[in-house]
């Protein structure tokens, strides 16, 4: 197979000077080109802030019953509890309340010639009806020795930590949102985010309020306990020309 030949063009350029003389010439022209370059812009960004507010009700409700028998022998005191305590946890656990969610504490003390024996059950609730119904049925079927208490609502841990993060989520939303409309009325495209800050957070609750002749109802009780959040964010976006602009450009 005949091989086709190569061909290398060169130029020589003849020395105009000596060889330090050469590189001084390109360090200078180096540097006039560095120096007569055009500086690059700053990147042209929006800044804008948002904020939010975001309430969570209470997802926990403990109730506590007590029990309490005075006899003159600590044999019948502790039988007198114990039978009232066996219904009481016999109904939390008709009503699915699991063993984790449920404390027993016991406490027997004399006073004078009795021997005073007092129990103290407490359910903690997820599901606030069947909390009623509990209540209510123990109400209903156990005498005065037992006492029911009225529920206290909280707020578990990871509740609240939902309600932080979903708040500060929907200030950086409204941010974005501003910024869009911004650019919109600039004739520019919202471009990348390049930084977020949240600059405030705060929680708090409506209170107890003042006291009234009838008694709280179950959505007043948890609207008392509801927790409040609110969230305040700065944050920058990139601001981008749009593509009809950058073309015409």
């Amino acid at each position: 197979m005949a091989v086709s030949p190569a061909r290398v063009f060169a130029s020589l350029i003849p020395a105009t000077g000596g060889v330090c003389g050469n590189m001084d010439e390109l360090e200078h022209n180096h540097t006039a080109k560095r120096a007569s370059s055009p500086s690059r812009s700053p990147a042209r960004r929006v800044e804008v802030t948002g904020s939010a507010e975001l309430s969570s009700p209470p997802d926990r409700a403990a109730l506590t019953v007590s029990v309490t028998s005075s006899k003159e022998s600590v044999n019948d005191a502790a039988n007198s509890v114990t039978r009232r305590l066996e219904y009481i946890l016999q109904t939390a656990r008709q009503h699915g309340v699991k063993e984790e969610d449920t404390v027993v504490t016991k406490h027997i003390q004399r006073e004078g010639d009795l021997y005073r024996m007092q129990a103290e059950v407490s359910v903690v609730f997820s599901d606030f009806e069947k909390m009623e119904c509990v209540r209510s049925v123990l109400i209903e079927k156990l005498d005065k020795s037992v006492c029911v208490g009225d529920p206290q609502f909280s707020h578990s841990e990871g509740c609240l930590s939902l309600l932080r993060r979903r708040v500060c989520v929907a200030a950086v939303e409204t941010a974005r949102l501003k910024a869009k409309e911004v650019c919109n009325v600039l004739g520019q495209a919202l471009g990348r985010p390049l930084l977020v800050r949240e600059e405030d957070s705060r929680e708090w609750t409506c209170g107890h309020q003042e006291s009234v002749a009838l008694p709280l109802t179950l959505q007043q009780k948890v609207g008392q306990t509801t927790v409040w959040a609110s969230s305040r964010v700065f944050v920058t976006f990139e601001l981008r020309p749009k593509d009809g602009t950058r073309k015409n450009l």
